[in-house]
């Protein structure tokens, strides 16, 4: 998609702190962390809401996933813990339509999230 920002960071056209990238994920940190240590898990693939995923993205989902644990391990967090999100549409605070998985640390962290 064209004109989405993770698409952009993905195809190097917008710079970003990566993190870890291969051919289907790219993890990079939050310009805005809410956290000490604040990262975004991204598909290569665009797909704009968690409501638009199809049977076919459970690989990548799953990928994510493992990825997140292996930055946060990366990062010195995994042991002390760390929070996963992923927003979808507005009133679920997705502000970006490119699926993204939040993994935020370094904080002991409040639940519920307000």
């Amino acid at each position: 998609m064209s004109d989405c920002l993770f698409c952009k960071i993905n195809n190097g056209e917008i710079p970003a702190e990566i993190l870890y990238q291969d051919d289907e994920v790219s993890v990079f940190r939050d310009v805005s962390p809410q956290a000490p240590v604040h990262f975004l898990v991204i598909p290569k693939k665009h797909i704009s809401t968690l409501n638009d995923l199809q049977p076919d993205d459970a690989m990548v989902i799953g990928k994510m996933m493992l990825t997140a644990k292996m930055v946060a391990s990366d990062q010195g967090v995994s042991e002390s813990g760390y929070r996963t999100v992923m927003n979808c549409n507005s009133d679920g605070g997705q502000t970006v339509y490119h699926i993204h998985l939040h993994v935020l640390a370094g904080r002991q962290l409040e639940w519920p999230p307000g």
